[in-house]
């Protein structure tokens, strides 16, 4: 049964965000991340990747979805946003649209983010910082980014994946991030717009391990209740 004033969702949907927006989401400063290896994992067709290179920033992205043709990802992907805008339409009144404006320029900006990712991933060289996989096993060496980023997959599928699955993923994006490096998960809501229900239980296991873990305050109104991203800090001894 749909419930009236939540966002339906089945499956994992794929999404085509921008740097910008990932400037929000998780509070980055670009001038300190510039020479510094990032990975952004559950990526979808952002244009994160493409952009954060252009800066500087040696990103790379990993999604199981990376196995599909640059033409495939295309299709699905203006699927998808067609899709997510006709959802909005009928949640127009739950969202902030501060930094969106309206969901005509929701779209604007999916489709743009969709274009740029497509053209990058078309481009020979692009398996060097697109790699098909998923979640809770990466293709890294231990200690490889300097920065580790999950944007709208940890916690918000709650319904789909267990908190064996959490843990399992979490750690896994531990072992990719270098002793001192930081990993980054936004937002911390499930599709009801409630914290994830296990998310004590999760910071208290990391902080026993070693970690410092934090909630910070994230700049992307949008979702209700969307106003912070975990931050995980990977021991320099680890």
């Amino acid at each position: 049964m749909e419930q009236k004033g939540v966002y339906e969702q089945v499956g994992v949907a794929m999404t085509s965000r921008s740097y910008a927006e990932y400037e929000k989401m998780f509070m980055l400063q670009t001038e300190n991340l510039m020479g510094k290896r990032v990975l952004d994992v559950a990526g979808g067709a952002s244009s994160f990747t493409v952009e954060a290179r252009q800066l500087g920033i040696f990103s790379e992205a990993v999604d199981p979805l990376y196995e599909k043709s640059a033409e495939a990802i295309a299709e699905h992907g203006l699927q998808e946003i067609e899709l997510v805008a006709a959802k909005m339409e009928k949640l127009v009144d739950v969202y902030d649209w501060t930094y969106y404006g309206s969901v005509d320029k929701h779209k604007a900006g999916r489709v743009k983010g969709l274009k740029q990712f497509v053209n990058d991933f078309s481009s020979k060289d692009a398996a060097s910082r697109y790699h098909a996989a998923c979640l809770p096993s990466l293709p890294f060496a231990e200690a490889s980014f300097d920065l580790v980023l999950c944007s709208h997959f940890l916690f918000l599928y709650e319904e789909q994946f267990d908190y064996a699955f959490h843990r399992a993923a979490v750690k896994e994006l531990l072992r990719a991030c270098k002793p001192g490096g930081e990993v980054r998960i936004y937002p911390l809501l499930n599709f009801r717009q409630v914290e994830y229900s296990k998310l004590s239980e999760l910071i208290n296991e990391l902080t026993n391990e070693g970690c410092l873990v934090q909630k910070r305050e994230a700049r992307l109104p949008f979702l209700p209740n969307s106003h912070q991203y975990l931050c995980i800090i990977k021991h320099p001894s680890a």
